[in-house]
Formats: C-alpha cells, structure tokens, sequence
C-alpha cells in the first residue's frame, strides 16, 4: 500500500518493514494526527494462523507491560470475512531507530550499556509473569538517543509454559527451548547471554539446534553441546567478569545460570561502572563506528 491511503482507518506515511506474512507501516490518526507503527498481519493459507496467533499474543502480553525499553503495544483490530479472522493489525509504538543486528554498537561501552538496558526490560517482564522466549540482535532497536527497544513478543509466553513445537533462533536457542522443557526467566537469561556474546565477538555460541539437517533431541543429548570460547580470547581487553557473566548465563544446566534477570541487570552495571573507569573506546569485533540510518 502507498502512502496516503487508508488502513484500518490510518493514513499510511511510508512502509517500514516486512516480515513473513506481514507489513509493517508508519501510520498516522487522521484525527489526533497522532502517529503510529501498524503492523498488518494477512492469513492467506491455513498455515498462516500461527502468524495470526502470534500477533495475538503479542498483543495481550504487550498491553500488560509497561516499561521504557520495550516498545509499547496499544491495540488489536480483528479484520474478519464470513466470521473468521483472515488478517489483524497491531497498533504500537513507532520507534525511530534501527535493529543492533543490523548496525552492531561499535564499543564494549556501548555493548554494556544497550544490553543492560534490555536486561532491565527483560526483569520487568519476568516480573509481570512473562518469558520473552526469542531474545536475539535483530529483536533490538536502538534509537538515536540511545535507547534500546525490545520488540517482537509473538514467541512470548507465562513463566513455566511449555511448547508443542520447537520455537527459537539456532544461534541464540535455549536448550530447553529445543528440547521442549518449561520455559522459564533463565531462557531468556541465556537468549540474553547467546546476545551479548554476539555483540562482543561477531561470532555466535554453539546451541542445541545446528543449522543442518540433525538435530540433538532430549535432555541426555545436553552435554553433547560445545561450550563456547571465552569472549576474553577472542577480543583482547574484554573484562574477566564480563566474560564470565556471559559463559554464565549460556550454561546447558539451567541451575547453573544467574539466578535471575534482575541479577543479571546489577552485574551489568557494575561491569560497565569499572569499564567507564578504564577505557570507554574499546572496539569490538565486526563493528565499526558507522553512521546510522533511520529504519
């Protein structure tokens, strides 16, 4: 759809995204003239519920969250023929950013200081009862004045559910996700954990869920996951205790993990207090300064 028509009685200003049965679109109320993000999800097929099903949830965990580094969700029109539901459309908050997969932050600063943001995100849901269940890069925004945004709660779900399917991205999976065990607040610790790790090196963990055609099933295949190389070996200058925090947080053994995303959040701090104090100019790997374009 072009800019100047109508959807869902908004007036479109540009199309700002696309996924796989949706679009996304900065919209504007003709009558506030308030302005939007509406993303606009299409069942084309039977197959195409699950798209439908998880803009529904994305819609009832968002609207009961409340908290500045998660984009905030505001409505859910229901688009039906003969009945049934064929396409709906979220009303969010329009973020003037653009995702860290796409720019990586270029320092081990700026590394700390966006995934603390997230992480204090994160505690905030955990506290409202809910998992997040797909932390990763791309789920990211950063914004020009430098705050980071979580978006994408559709894999999101209460503390303690357990899935009928595999849900997840291979180079940030839990294994418990991949094994389909509950999914609890240190899914997301180690989705986190799998992020940062990203961020610091350019390289990603290896997880339960290889790229290829295998597959490592059931809770006695744990131990078979190689563990990761320490982030401190593969860029010089990285703190101990931030190389440790990470490794922490990607244990297999769930019991092994912080104990909670609020911990996570305090360590991250502290982490970053003494890096100020040290050198605030450290690059990290794959990311140089770079201007950043608005998305």
């Amino acid at each position: 759809m072009k800019a100047g028509k109508q959807i869902a009685g908004f007036t479109i200003l540009a199309e700002i995204g696309r996924g796989a049965a949706s679009k996304l679109f900065a919209v504007q109320d003709p009558k506030t003239k308030q302005v939007w993000a509406l993303k606009h999800v299409i069942k084309k097929q039977p197959k195409d519920q699950r798209f439908l099903d998880q803009t529904e949830t994305e819609s009832e965990v968002g609207q009961k969250l409340d908290h500045p580094n998660i984009r905030k969700i505001y409505k859910l029109i229901r688009g039906k023929r003969m009945l049934k539901t064929v396409e709906m459309f979220l009303l969010m908050e329009l973020i003037d950013g653009v995702s860290i997969e796409q720019y990586p932050v270029p320092t081990l600063d700026l590394v700390l200081d966006v995934w603390t943001q997230v992480a204090d995100g994160l505690s905030h849901m955990h506290g409202c009862g809910f998992v997040h269940a797909d932390m990763k890069p791309n789920n990211i925004i950063l914004t020009d004045g430098g705050t980071a945004k979580i978006i994408d709660l559709g894999q999101s779900c209460p503390v303690g559910t357990v899935k009928e399917r595999i849900q997840g991205t291979p180079d940030y999976i839990a294994p418990e996700q991949v094994h389909r065990r509950e999914i609890t607040e240190k899914t997301d610790i180690y989705n986190l954990g799998a992020s940062i790790y990203w961020s610091i090196t350019g390289q990603h963990i290896p997880t339960a869920l290889p790229k290829g055609d295998s597959l490592l099933s059931g809770a006695q295949d744990d131990h078979l996951i190689e563990r990761p190389v320490s982030p401190s070996e593969l860029l010089s200058g990285t703190p101990e205790l931030l190389s440790t925090l990470v490794l922490q947080c990607v244990e297999v053994d769930v019991g092994k993990r912080p104990d909670s995303m609020h911990d996570v959040v305090d360590m991250l701090r502290d982490i970053h207090e003494a890096l100020t104090l040290h050198n605030r100019g450290l690059l990290v790997q794959g990311a140089e300064p770079r201007e950043r374009a608005c998305g």
